[in-house]
């Protein structure tokens, strides 16, 4: 009896010490249930906050996007102007919930969710003027992340640039045109907007384009009379592969003038001037209704300022080195012209310290919205942009084309001729002399950083 009261005593004993430890594990284990479903929400709260930095950056990113500003605004105003330009583009556009204070701070954003937030802050960065520097902070409850970018304030390269010809009106080309680009197709390529004209591209004859052609106008369309090839296919494949109607729009920027006035240093010409002479002119100026008719075989050197109101002629061979600038951006038919008669060529700026200062000026050859240009004799080169209130073709010319023609007149562009072009712009300046007007914002990824 003695022996078996023991036995259940040890047996008791037992009990009560797993017990003891079964119930010490599960204390254990709720404590670490516990533990887990807290890490597990920490978790889920920094995974939070991190969304909604984000989305407080893709937030600021598009009204930074929005922002052009003046090239003529002063580097050490750049974020009070951004600052400015994005208020007003908020209030514009009934925006209430996003506010951006005149120190750069935008307070807390609030989020569908509760607690969940996001503010920003747009800071100058010391000794360079052209960045600005955004932080967001979003927030989940009391758990913060901050990201930090940063954006370039960069020249603004018009898209209009991306194509060989851009005109507002329609485009013809009676005969047989020939647009080829030199390295790529897409230098050839060709921009109409034509908002008034059904038939924004014809071609009296056979056809040949290397690059694509986009129509603006979205109820406009081509007419070939002939053969067509664009970008080497034929036919109707041609133009269902390389023509688009109801393209993108285009913006026809005018170019600032005014800055080319300093270089005109050179004669200025008057009645007594011998234009039945071939003549050099460096950095020369042709005053307002002066409506002269050169007769001899001209060499424009530096640059030639046409005031207006002005009708220039020039009746033979015409050598452009540098660039002609023709005042006035409204085109204004028969009161502002520069008709080239006889052969016409440019090339870049000859040598000579008189042409130093102009240096700087390149990418454009002809900068004239108001005025209407006409070559009737053959052209061979085209050293750059050539910006005219209106073009006219109407030799039979082969030439080398480094920029973009641009025709600013709502009115058809006529192409006479068995025109060959040949676009040659791969190594085209990024932004032309006289069109450096818009500062914007560049998103740099490389600058994403996550500071805690």
């Amino acid at each position: 009896m003695r022996r078996r009261a023991l036995q259940n005593g040890s047996a008791m004993v037992m009990c009560m010490v797993v017990l003891v430890v079964f119930s010490a594990l599960a204390v254990s284990l709720a404590a670490m249930a516990d533990a887990n479903v807290q890490v597990a929400n920490n978790q889920r709260q920094v995974s939070k906050a991190f969304t909604n930095a984000e989305s407080g950056l893709n937030v600021m990113g598009y009204w930074l996007a929005r922002v052009e500003m003046s090239s003529s605004t002063p580097p050490a105003d750049y974020v009070k102007t951004i600052i400015d330009l994005v208020q007003s583009d908020l209030q514009a556009n009934g925006i209430t919930n996003v506010v951006v204070n005149n120190d750069g701070s935008i307070p807390i954003v609030g989020l569908p969710e509760s607690g969940q937030s996001f503010r920003g802050q747009w800071l100058s960065v010391a000794g360079e003027p052209n960045v600005l520097d955004v932080r967001v902070v979003g927030a989940s409850g009391s758990i913060t992340r901050t990201i930090a970018v940063r954006y370039y304030i960069e020249p603004y390269r018009f898209p209009i640039f991306n194509y060989g010809v851009a005109t507002k009106g329609a485009l013809r080309f009676p005969q047989n045109p020939t647009l080829t680009g030199a390295v790529a197709n897409w230098e050839a390529d060709i921009y109409v907007e034509s908002p008034s004209d059904l038939i924004a591209l014809q071609v009296g004859g056979n056809a040949n384009f290397d690059g694509d052609i986009d129509i603006g106008n979205p109820l406009a369309n081509v007419n070939f009379k002939g053969d067509v090839q664009i970008g080497g296919d034929s036919g109707q494949t041609a133009i269902d592969n390389h023509v688009t109607v109801g393209a993108e729009p285009v913006e026809f920027p005018v170019p600032e003038l005014t800055q080319f006035h300093q270089y005109a240093t050179g004669p200025v010409l008057d009645p007594n001037t011998d234009f039945n002479s071939s003549m050099t002119l460096a950095n020369a100026v042709i005053p307002a209704g002066m409506n002269p008719t050169f007769l001899g075989n001209v060499i424009l050197q530096g640059i030639l300022l046409i005031e207006q109101p002005n009708v220039v002629t020039f009746g033979r061979n015409v050598e452009l080195q540098g660039l002609i600038v023709a005042e006035g951006d409204a085109y204004n038919p028969g009161a502002n012209a520069i008709s080239f008669q006889g052969n016409f060529a440019s090339s870049g700026y000859p040598s000579g310290s008189q042409f130093d200062a102009i240096r700087q000026e390149v990418g454009s050859s002809i900068l004239a919205p108001g005025f209407g240009v006409s070559f009737t004799g053959n052209f061979a080169s085209v050293n750059g942009v050539m910006a005219a209130g209106s073009l006219y073709f109407s030799a039979n010319a082969s030439a080398t084309v480094r920029g973009t023609m641009i025709s600013y007149s709502p009115d058809a562009t006529y192409v006479q001729g068995n025109i060959s072009m040949n676009f040659d712009r791969a190594d085209m300046v990024e932004i032309p002399a006289g069109f450096d007007l818009l500062r914007v914002l560049n998103y740099s990824p490389s600058s994403y950083a996550v500071l805690f």
